[in-house]
């Protein structure tokens, strides 16, 4: 048996791939995996900002669509780049372990948020991000950052950027971990929904790659928290970009949840954090969507309907 991997030619993209593709064969020594190399337009457009753009599918419609024509049988994506709607016919298979969950400071060895001279221009891509950094040091000039990893690294040692921010995951997994001068905790920035899970999606009835996917790779944990911070995003999503983040950490039946929504400059800031039950995956789809619309009464229904205006 062939199982095909869609992937993006970007070097995470390629690692992660390859990370699936190992486990799929050390468990199931019979199947050989391919990877197949497709362009997104997310890998084309890279002189625009990432919120002017306002595609949910940036990274993954040109693989889905391989998928839907039967040219690839499997995507490995970021989860937290995955719409929360899928075109129809395709599903999430399969959750990777978590890697590192938080978001990572760069700055050539010089600097971490607390120390950042005043006025210092920090780079990032996300409005999740720059919301929480106009919180924490509302002096910090932030400009927007487009690429790969290793193409973001190297603007900021070419002096465009005195520090930039990642993903943790992405960073570790390409084996940059060294480049990281400060790791920040969930309780300073809220990560992104799923930030660290790689996601295996696939068509709906293909039930022999779905078993050998989810005996490859699936984690129960991992699947419970990205099922709570998805319909998270899910309930809130109104049709713009929104600053936004959820966050789950699983302990068997007890979950951890810090989540919130603001505004693009963080002026309006909400937030929810607390520790709940959740048994299986539907308890795990209604708590997400419980958080979600206690934000959305504290003052993000407003936030979104301010954003949609400034659209």
């Amino acid at each position: 048996m062939v199982i095909r991997i869609g992937t993006r030619k970007s070097k995470l993209a390629l690692w992660q791939s390859e990370w699936v593709k190992l486990q799929i064969e050390k468990k199931f020594p019979d199947v050989r995996v391919e990877l197949v190399k497709i362009t997104t337009k997310g890998d084309k457009i890279l002189d625009v900002p990432l919120a002017k753009i306002g595609d949910k599918g940036l990274f993954t419609k040109e693989i889905e669509d391989a998928m839907l024509r039967g040219e690839v049988d499997i995507a490995v994506h970021s989860l937290k780049d995955v719409p929360t709607k899928l075109p129809e016919g395709l599903k999430l298979m399969a959750f990777s372990d978590r890697e590192d969950p938080r978001d990572a400071l760069l700055s050539n060895g010089r600097y971490t948020l607390s120390n950042l001279p005043e006025g210092a221009v920090v780079g990032t891509s996300s409005l999740r991000r720059r919301a929480q950094l106009k919180i924490i040091r509302p002096d910090l000039r932030i400009e927007d950052l487009r690429g790969n990893v290793d193409t973001r690294i190297r603007k900021l040692k070419e002096g465009n950027y005195d520090a930039i921010i990642l993903a943790a995951a992405g960073v570790k997994r390409l084996g940059w971990e060294e480049e990281i001068d400060e790791i920040l905790s969930p309780s300073v920035m809220i990560p992104s929904v799923s930030q660290g899970i790689l996601g295996i999606e696939g068509r709906e009835g293909d039930k022999e790659v779905e078993s050998i996917v989810r005996e490859a790779v699936n984690s129960t944990e991992s699947e419970v928290a990205a099922t709570i911070e998805r319909a998270f995003l899910r309930t809130v999503e109104g049709g713009c970009q929104v600053p936004l983040g959820c966050y789950t950490v699983v302990n068997g039946e007890r979950v951890h949840v810090r989540a919130f929504i603001s505004d693009l400059n963080g002026e309006f800031f909400h937030k929810e954090e607390g520790v709940f039950e959740v048994k299986d995956l539907e308890e795990a789809d209604k708590l997400g969507v419980s958080v979600a619309e206690r934000l959305l009464s504290a003052g993000g229904r407003e936030i979104l309907e301010e954003l949609l205006r400034c659209q």
